[in-house]
Protein backbone atom coordinates (compact mmCIF):
# COMPACT_ATOMS: atom_id res chain seq x y z
CA UNK A 1 0.00 0.00 0.00
CA UNK A 2 2.75 2.63 1.20
CA UNK A 3 4.33 2.04 -2.61
CA UNK A 4 0.93 2.65 -4.36
CA UNK A 5 0.79 5.71 -1.99
CA UNK A 6 4.22 7.13 -3.41
CA UNK A 7 3.15 6.48 -6.74
CA UNK A 8 0.27 8.58 -6.84
CA UNK A 9 2.07 10.76 -4.65
CA UNK A 10 4.33 11.29 -7.46
CA UNK A 11 1.30 10.86 -10.49
CA UNK A 12 -0.72 14.32 -8.27
CA UNK A 13 2.68 15.81 -7.96
CA UNK A 14 3.42 15.44 -12.11
CA UNK A 15 0.00 16.53 -12.77
CA UNK A 16 0.85 19.88 -10.79
CA UNK A 17 -0.95 19.91 -7.19
CA UNK A 18 0.93 21.01 -4.43
CA UNK A 19 1.73 19.19 -1.04
CA UNK A 20 -0.98 20.59 0.81
CA UNK A 21 -3.78 19.80 -1.86
CA UNK A 22 -2.32 16.29 -2.38
CA UNK A 23 -1.98 15.58 1.62
CA UNK A 24 -5.85 16.17 1.24
CA UNK A 25 -6.43 14.04 -2.26
CA UNK A 26 -5.04 11.35 -0.08
CA UNK A 27 -6.88 11.45 3.15
CA UNK A 28 -10.22 12.07 1.22
CA UNK A 29 -9.60 9.27 -1.10
CA UNK A 30 -7.35 6.36 0.68
CA UNK A 31 -8.81 7.39 3.79
CA UNK A 32 -4.89 7.86 4.38
CA UNK A 33 -2.74 10.29 6.67
CA UNK A 34 0.53 11.22 5.26
CA UNK A 35 2.17 15.15 5.99
CA UNK A 36 3.55 17.61 3.48
CA UNK A 37 7.30 17.00 4.77
CA UNK A 38 6.19 12.87 3.79
CA UNK A 39 5.19 13.80 0.61
CA UNK A 40 8.18 16.54 -0.32
CA UNK A 41 10.97 13.55 0.69
CA UNK A 42 9.00 11.24 -1.69
CA UNK A 43 8.60 13.88 -4.55
CA UNK A 44 12.51 14.18 -3.89
CA UNK A 45 13.11 11.37 -4.79
CA UNK A 46 12.96 12.35 -8.32
CA UNK A 47 16.06 14.44 -7.96
CA UNK A 48 18.28 11.59 -8.56
CA UNK A 49 16.30 10.74 -11.96
CA UNK A 50 16.83 14.01 -12.93
CA UNK A 51 20.74 13.88 -12.60
CA UNK A 52 20.31 10.33 -14.49
CA UNK A 53 18.03 12.06 -17.66
CA UNK A 54 19.87 15.00 -17.27
CA UNK A 55 23.26 13.78 -18.34
CA UNK A 56 22.25 10.67 -20.61
CA UNK A 57 24.13 10.13 -23.74
CA UNK A 58 21.94 12.39 -26.46
CA UNK A 59 21.87 11.29 -30.47
CA UNK A 60 25.16 12.19 -32.47
CA UNK A 61 23.25 14.39 -35.06
CA UNK A 62 19.71 16.02 -34.57
CA UNK A 63 17.79 17.22 -37.78
CA UNK A 64 16.32 20.59 -35.78
CA UNK A 65 16.93 21.57 -32.43
CA UNK A 66 14.03 23.87 -30.79
CA UNK A 67 15.55 26.06 -28.34
CA UNK A 68 13.08 28.61 -25.76
CA UNK A 69 13.71 29.71 -22.35
CA UNK A 70 10.69 29.71 -19.68
CA UNK A 71 10.58 32.13 -16.71
CA UNK A 72 9.87 31.31 -13.16
CA UNK A 73 9.47 32.87 -9.78
CA UNK A 74 11.96 31.24 -7.11
CA UNK A 75 12.99 32.27 -3.72
CA UNK A 76 16.14 33.03 -3.37
CA UNK A 77 18.53 34.60 -0.30
CA UNK A 78 14.48 35.74 1.26
CA UNK A 79 13.57 37.47 -1.75
CA UNK A 80 11.51 36.17 -4.95
CA UNK A 81 13.27 36.55 -8.26
CA UNK A 82 12.89 35.62 -11.91
CA UNK A 83 14.98 32.61 -12.98
CA UNK A 84 14.84 30.81 -16.10
CA UNK A 85 14.25 27.22 -17.47
CA UNK A 86 16.13 26.93 -20.76
CA UNK A 87 14.32 24.24 -22.39
CA UNK A 88 15.70 22.17 -26.08
CA UNK A 89 13.92 19.52 -28.22
CA UNK A 90 15.51 17.62 -30.83
CA UNK A 91 14.07 16.05 -33.68
CA UNK A 92 16.10 12.83 -34.54
CA UNK A 93 16.63 10.77 -37.45
CA UNK A 94 13.41 8.48 -36.75
CA UNK A 95 11.61 11.46 -36.88
CA UNK A 96 10.79 11.61 -33.37
CA UNK A 97 10.69 14.58 -31.12
CA UNK A 98 12.88 14.58 -27.67
CA UNK A 99 13.85 17.11 -24.72
CA UNK A 100 17.32 17.32 -24.57
CA UNK A 101 17.18 18.33 -21.17
CA UNK A 102 16.30 21.60 -18.76
CA UNK A 103 18.56 23.93 -17.38
CA UNK A 104 18.19 26.43 -15.21
CA UNK A 105 19.59 30.21 -14.92
CA UNK A 106 18.97 33.75 -14.67
CA UNK A 107 17.25 35.55 -17.51
CA UNK A 108 17.88 34.21 -21.02
CA UNK A 109 21.38 35.32 -22.37
CA UNK A 110 23.12 33.99 -25.20
CA UNK A 111 25.96 33.30 -22.85
CA UNK A 112 23.80 30.75 -20.90
CA UNK A 113 22.75 28.63 -23.75
CA UNK A 114 26.81 29.19 -24.68
CA UNK A 115 26.51 26.21 -21.46
CA UNK A 116 23.25 24.45 -22.77
CA UNK A 117 25.18 23.63 -26.30
CA UNK A 118 28.39 23.07 -24.46
CA UNK A 119 26.35 20.30 -22.54
CA UNK A 120 24.86 18.68 -25.18
CA UNK A 121 28.37 18.83 -26.98
CA UNK A 122 29.68 16.64 -23.72
CA UNK A 123 26.69 14.05 -23.86
CA UNK A 124 27.37 13.12 -27.40
CA UNK A 125 25.78 15.40 -30.08
CA UNK A 126 28.30 16.45 -33.22
CA UNK A 127 25.85 17.88 -35.45
CA UNK A 128 22.25 19.66 -35.40
CA UNK A 129 21.31 20.67 -39.21
CA UNK A 130 19.26 23.34 -37.84
CA UNK A 131 18.83 25.58 -34.83
CA UNK A 132 15.17 27.39 -34.39
CA UNK A 133 15.25 29.96 -31.73
CA UNK A 134 13.74 33.25 -30.49
CA UNK A 135 15.88 36.38 -31.75
CA UNK A 136 17.80 36.55 -28.68
CA UNK A 137 20.91 38.95 -29.36
CA UNK A 138 23.73 37.05 -29.94
CA UNK A 139 22.43 33.86 -29.69
CA UNK A 140 23.22 33.16 -33.75
CA UNK A 141 26.84 33.66 -33.50
CA UNK A 142 26.71 31.12 -30.01
CA UNK A 143 25.05 28.21 -31.82
CA UNK A 144 27.54 28.57 -34.27
CA UNK A 145 30.62 28.88 -31.68
CA UNK A 146 29.81 25.15 -30.63
CA UNK A 147 27.89 23.83 -33.51
CA UNK A 148 29.58 25.78 -36.54
CA UNK A 149 27.61 24.00 -39.63
CA UNK A 150 24.30 24.57 -38.10
CA UNK A 151 21.78 27.20 -40.01
CA UNK A 152 19.60 28.84 -37.44
CA UNK A 153 16.21 30.27 -38.63
CA UNK A 154 14.90 32.74 -36.27
CA UNK A 155 10.93 32.25 -35.10
CA UNK A 156 8.98 34.18 -37.14
CA UNK A 157 6.12 34.54 -34.78
CA UNK A 158 8.64 35.93 -31.89
CA UNK A 159 9.61 38.09 -34.86
CA UNK A 160 5.74 39.56 -35.28
CA UNK A 161 5.16 40.10 -32.05
CA UNK A 162 7.96 41.97 -31.49
CA UNK A 163 8.00 44.30 -34.20
CA UNK A 164 3.80 44.61 -33.28
CA UNK A 165 4.94 46.12 -29.60
CA UNK A 166 5.54 49.32 -31.79
CA UNK A 167 2.69 48.97 -33.22
CA UNK A 168 -1.33 50.94 -32.30
CA UNK A 169 -4.26 49.17 -32.15
CA UNK A 170 -5.95 50.62 -35.27
CA UNK A 171 -3.04 49.94 -37.23
CA UNK A 172 -2.33 46.47 -35.95
CA UNK A 173 -4.70 44.67 -38.26
CA UNK A 174 -3.51 45.85 -41.75
CA UNK A 175 0.09 45.49 -40.26
CA UNK A 176 -0.01 42.12 -39.59
CA UNK A 177 -1.48 41.33 -42.93
CA UNK A 178 1.21 43.10 -44.46
CA UNK A 179 3.72 40.98 -42.73
CA UNK A 180 1.84 37.54 -43.76
CA UNK A 181 3.01 38.54 -47.06
CA UNK A 182 6.61 38.22 -46.33
CA UNK A 183 6.47 35.21 -44.43
CA UNK A 184 3.88 33.18 -46.52
CA UNK A 185 5.91 34.44 -49.94
CA UNK A 186 6.88 31.30 -51.83
CA UNK A 187 10.16 32.25 -52.73
CA UNK A 188 13.00 34.54 -50.76
CA UNK A 189 13.11 36.98 -53.77
CA UNK A 190 9.54 37.54 -53.37
CA UNK A 191 9.78 38.04 -49.57
CA UNK A 192 12.07 40.66 -50.32
CA UNK A 193 9.34 42.41 -52.29
CA UNK A 194 6.95 41.86 -49.80
CA UNK A 195 9.12 42.97 -47.24
CA UNK A 196 10.13 46.38 -49.85
CA UNK A 197 6.20 46.84 -50.08
CA UNK A 198 5.87 46.38 -46.75
CA UNK A 199 8.63 49.46 -45.74
CA UNK A 200 7.45 51.78 -48.05
CA UNK A 201 3.61 51.62 -46.73
CA UNK A 202 5.41 51.96 -42.79
CA UNK A 203 8.41 53.24 -42.60
CA UNK A 204 7.23 57.04 -41.42
CA UNK A 205 4.79 55.71 -38.49
CA UNK A 206 6.61 52.51 -37.45
CA UNK A 207 10.70 53.08 -38.97
CA UNK A 208 11.79 50.67 -35.36
CA UNK A 209 9.60 47.32 -36.09
CA UNK A 210 11.11 47.94 -39.85
CA UNK A 211 14.63 47.75 -38.86
CA UNK A 212 13.84 44.71 -36.73
CA UNK A 213 12.85 43.09 -39.82
CA UNK A 214 15.91 44.30 -42.36
CA UNK A 215 18.22 43.88 -38.97
CA UNK A 216 17.03 40.24 -38.83
CA UNK A 217 16.56 39.49 -42.43
CA UNK A 218 19.14 36.73 -42.78
CA UNK A 219 18.47 34.58 -39.67
CA UNK A 220 14.51 34.83 -40.62
CA UNK A 221 14.59 34.04 -43.91
CA UNK A 222 16.76 30.42 -43.96
CA UNK A 223 12.99 28.63 -43.76
CA UNK A 224 13.48 29.90 -47.85
CA UNK A 225 16.42 27.35 -48.68
CA UNK A 226 13.99 24.40 -47.82
CA UNK A 227 11.11 22.34 -49.19
CA UNK A 228 7.27 23.58 -48.10
CA UNK A 229 7.55 20.19 -45.49
CA UNK A 230 10.71 21.39 -43.54
CA UNK A 231 9.97 24.78 -43.63
CA UNK A 232 6.13 24.30 -41.96
CA UNK A 233 8.29 22.69 -38.52
CA UNK A 234 11.17 25.32 -38.86
CA UNK A 235 9.65 28.56 -39.39
CA UNK A 236 8.27 28.79 -36.09
CA UNK A 237 8.75 27.64 -32.09
CA UNK A 238 4.95 26.53 -31.71
CA UNK A 239 6.36 23.12 -31.09
CA UNK A 240 7.99 24.25 -28.43
CA UNK A 241 6.10 26.65 -27.38
CA UNK A 242 3.00 23.80 -27.08
CA UNK A 243 5.42 22.19 -24.62
CA UNK A 244 6.04 25.12 -22.82
CA UNK A 245 1.78 25.90 -22.58
CA UNK A 246 1.47 22.39 -21.09
CA UNK A 247 4.23 22.64 -18.46
CA UNK A 248 2.57 25.95 -17.46
CA UNK A 249 -0.54 24.30 -16.91
CA UNK A 250 1.13 21.85 -15.23
CA UNK A 251 2.93 24.40 -12.46
CA UNK A 252 0.48 27.21 -12.44
CA UNK A 253 -0.89 26.09 -9.29
CA UNK A 254 2.96 27.21 -7.79
CA UNK A 255 3.04 31.13 -8.09
CA UNK A 256 6.60 30.70 -6.89
CA UNK A 257 8.64 28.15 -5.63
CA UNK A 258 11.53 27.90 -2.85
CA UNK A 259 14.33 26.77 -3.93
CA UNK A 260 16.27 25.66 -7.58
CA UNK A 261 15.80 22.03 -6.96
CA UNK A 262 11.54 22.62 -6.38
CA UNK A 263 11.62 24.23 -9.61
CA UNK A 264 13.41 22.07 -11.39
CA UNK A 265 11.61 18.82 -10.32
CA UNK A 266 8.53 20.45 -11.05
CA UNK A 267 8.86 21.15 -14.70
CA UNK A 268 11.10 17.82 -15.04
CA UNK A 269 7.98 16.08 -13.86
CA UNK A 270 5.48 18.24 -15.76
CA UNK A 271 8.03 18.12 -18.77
CA UNK A 272 7.71 14.30 -18.30
CA UNK A 273 3.54 14.03 -18.38
CA UNK A 274 3.50 16.47 -21.75
CA UNK A 275 5.81 14.17 -23.48
CA UNK A 276 4.01 11.08 -22.80
CA UNK A 277 2.49 10.88 -26.34
CA UNK A 278 5.23 11.94 -28.50
CA UNK A 279 5.71 8.01 -29.69
CA UNK A 280 5.05 8.59 -33.21
CA UNK A 281 7.18 10.52 -35.55
CA UNK A 282 6.14 14.08 -37.13
CA UNK A 283 3.91 14.26 -39.67
CA UNK A 284 4.79 13.58 -43.40
CA UNK A 285 7.63 11.62 -41.97
CA UNK A 286 8.62 9.44 -45.10
CA UNK A 287 8.80 13.13 -47.39
CA UNK A 288 10.78 15.24 -44.33
CA UNK A 289 13.61 12.49 -44.17
CA UNK A 290 13.92 11.91 -47.80
CA UNK A 291 14.27 15.84 -48.10
CA UNK A 292 16.81 15.89 -45.32
CA UNK A 293 18.70 12.86 -47.29
CA UNK A 294 18.89 14.82 -50.45
CA UNK A 295 20.09 17.87 -48.91
CA UNK A 296 22.46 16.82 -46.40
CA UNK A 297 23.28 13.37 -47.38
CA UNK A 298 26.51 12.80 -45.47
CA UNK A 299 25.74 14.78 -42.27
CA UNK A 300 22.29 12.64 -41.74
CA UNK A 301 24.17 9.57 -42.23
CA UNK A 302 26.61 10.19 -39.46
Amino acid sequence: MVDGIENVIVSLYDKGMSNADIEEQIREVYNFDVSTSAISRITDKISGDIVAWQNRPLEPIYLIVWMDGIVFKVRENSKVVNKTVYIAVGLRRDGKKEVLGLWLGKNESAAFWMNVLTDMRARGTEDILITATDNLNGFTQTIKNVFPESKTQICVVHQIRNACRYVVWKDKKAFTSDMKLIYNAPTQAAAEAALKDFEDKWEDKYSYAIKSWRDNWEELTVFFEFPIEIRKIIYTTNLIENLNGKIRKYTKNKLSFPTDDAVMKSVYLATREATKKWSMPVRNWGIILNQFLTIYEKRVRL
